[in-house]
């Protein structure tokens, strides 16, 4: 185990970042507007870059790891399934340069970071998360995202799911109070109930309140296929009819269920994420040379570079 200064009332807190949620949310907003000086939009680039500044500044955390994603239509869950994710559009190229661009700043503001073009950022924190888990107990993970998905990777009570932007932290009681499941059977219950937001079918007939219940009585999708000749005498409403429903859709809740899991011991041809220690994931300083010349390079604005180098500044 690796020592850390943490106790168990309070933990060392190492925070794993899923940037995307935070790249889209810039890129998106009518707040966060900025083009370079010959006209190309910077807008996704300049609000995540700010975002990042404002969580060191406030939150000044030791550990911190930035997880992106560039899996789009070629991870291997499109692999399992065509529908996933196909709601999803390709970036254009000046969205692309941005999304690049985001990656490049974290390392320059003392950030590891991490990408993979077959697994997406939801794996590579779950295989971070995994990895810190084995090194010490005395710790507390805390995934900053608005991805619900993301509950199931909630293990210990000092764990936390939390939407910055928002501010609102989900726990494992949170989970459990939201949504009546706990968060080790959040892949069983989008397998059921499926997820619109990523083309994941689940049951058809099956919403939150049956899922639920037959998550209380059987714990898992496996358990709920191997107990069939019970379901239909659950005090659930249309419970008769509820193992002929499941038994013509399991295909579809295995693969939903697959499809909704979390990688745990990602690792491809580029990165080895299961090996990360601790200590790579201590916070570094920024580079402010390194800061002036890429916002050069990508010209920025002399009001909006001022901006970011006084925001930097005061990290150091």
């Amino acid at each position: 185990m690796t020592e850390v200064t943490a106790t168990a009332e309070q933990p060392e807190i190492v925070y794993l970042l899923d940037a995307s949620i935070y790249i889209f949310q810039s890129h998106f907003s009518p707040y966060v507007e900025c083009r370079s000086t010959e006209g190309a939009e910077l807008s996704a680039l300049y609000g995540f870059t700010l975002f990042l500044l404002q969580f060191l500044r406030r939150m000044k955390p030791t550990h911190l790891a930035v997880a992106h994603d560039a899996s789009l239509f070629c991870g291997f869950r499109h692999q399992l399934s065509p529908d996933y994710k196909s709601n999803r559009e390709l970036p254009d190229e000046n969205f692309a340069m941005q999304l690049q661009a985001c990656s490049e700043i974290c390392g320059i503001l003392g950030l590891i970071s991490f990408v993979s073009k077959v697994y997406e950022a939801d794996d590579i924190i779950g295989t971070m998360a995994s990895s810190v888990r084995q090194q010490t107990e005395a710790c507390a993970i805390h995934i900053v995202s608005r991805d619900k998905d993301l509950a199931q990777l909630l293990v210990s009570s000092q764990d936390c799911l939390w939407d910055y932007s928002g501010n609102v932290k989900r726990f494992s009681m949170d989970i459990l109070n939201d949504y009546g499941v706990r968060p080790e059977q959040f892949t069983d219950y989008l397998g059921l109930v499926g997820d619109s937001v990523d083309c994941i079918s689940g049951v058809p007939g099956v919403g939150p309140v049956k899922a639920r219940v037959l998550l209380k009585e059987f714990g898992s999708v496996e358990g709920i296929y191997s107990n069939l000749d019970k379901v239909g005498s659950l005090s659930l409403r249309g419970a008769t009819r509820l193992p002929d429903i499941l038994a013509a859709h399991r295909e579809s809740a295995v693969l939903s269920k697959l499809l909704a899991t979390i990688v745990c011991d990602v690792s491809d041809d580029n990165e080895t994420f299961s090996n990360i220690k601790l200590e790579t994931l201590a916070r570094g300083h920024p580079d402010m040379n390194g800061l002036e010349n890429f916002l050069a390079e990508y010209s920025f604005p002399g009001r909006d570079l001022d901006h970011i180098l006084s925001q930097a500044g005061q990290l150091t």
